[in-house]
């Protein structure tokens, strides 16, 4: 058996939605009163028309409004930044909210010319997210760094001080190579729309990869995004869920239906328990409905019917 983490759910902070610093204070605010564990993060540089928002700030916001949530960055685009000014901000906020961070790392491939915008040659992206995860994780150690290779090249760089707690980086990305890296690199998974019997494939893939990469496991941590519509029936749900699924894609929602849970908090506490079978623990919940208050009450009840069902 591979232990994993106690469940963690979260609402996703709204500033892809509404970006304004009022907004994700209230939403702070209200998952912190309503007993959730955590609020995930996401991160776009320049997404289709330009939208975005920086993972690690939305993060450290959150960080800073709440002295209880834990955070995560599902996922974070670790190929298009240098590793030494990421381990810097990493570094910082665990100077300040130690332990409560969890770096969701990824390759960010639904855009290419976002990657494009960020001078980075998309057929690269691979080995870059390697060597990047390698040194951000050395970098951490506080330890001087040298190295030479493609992307980067070091002379004694350095980050002091190291956090005092570990930070756990987990990887995304739906293919076998991004699940193989999980299991070489990193401390777990997250994903997105994936079905629960290939959610348990890919767990069980990147055990495979740990093991023969002869590393002792780590205490995994898998995640799942999600994008949720919640209302009194699923057609009130979906009228929240699909518009806001078709604007930020730019596709149409019908691509997304299976894998995006519609309807009651009971619905979708339903939904997600196979999820929790497969192993996974760290629920960010994108949830939409008739406002922040309602999204993250639904947030809150959808814990607690999952907590009944485990």
């Amino acid at each position: 058996m591979h232990a994993v983490s106690a469940l963690s759910i979260g609402y996703v902070e709204p500033l892809l939605r509404s970006s304004t610093a009022e907004s994700l204070r209230t939403a702070v605010r209200l998952s912190e009163d309503a007993g959730l564990d955590h609020m995930g993060v996401c991160d776009h540089v320049s997404f289709h028309v330009g939208a975005g928002f920086d993972g690690l700030l939305a993060a450290g916001t959150i960080l800073a409004v709440s002295e209880r949530l834990h955070t995560n960055t599902g996922v974070y685009l670790l190929p298009l930044r240098h590793p030494v000014l990421v381990a810097r901000q990493l570094a910082d906020l665990a100077l300040f909210a130690p332990g409560r961070l969890t770096f969701g790392v990824g390759l960010g491939g639904e855009d290419p010319h976002e990657v494009l915008v960020c001078g980075v040659n998309p057929k690269t992206r691979g080995r870059r997210m390697d060597e990047c995860m390698l040194l951000v994780q050395a970098l951490l150690t506080g330890k001087p760094v040298d190295h030479e290779s493609e992307f980067f090249v070091l002379d004694g760089a350095q980050i002091a001080p190291p956090p005092v707690e570990p930070i756990p980086m987990i990887v995304g990305g739906r293919s076998d190579a991004a699940i193989a890296r999980a299991g070489r690199l990193g401390d777990g998974w997250i994903s997105v729309f994936a079905s629960p019997r290939r959610y348990a494939e890919a767990i069980q893939q990147m055990h495979d990869a740990a093991e023969a990469a002869d590393r002792e496991a780590p205490p995994w941590q898998n995640g799942l995004n999600i994008w949720c519509g919640v209302g009194r029936d699923a057609d009130e749900a979906r009228s929240y869920v699909g518009p806001a699924m078709e604007t930020f894609y730019q596709l149409p929602y019908e691509k997304f239906e299976r894998y995006s849970p519609a309807g009651t908090p009971q619905q979708i506490a339903e939904f997600l328990m196979p999820y929790v079978e497969a192993g996974c623990s760290i629920f960010n919940l994108m949830m939409n409905g008739s406002g922040v208050e309602a999204e993250v009450a639904a947030c809150a009840e959808v814990r607690e019917r999952l907590a009944a069902l485990t």
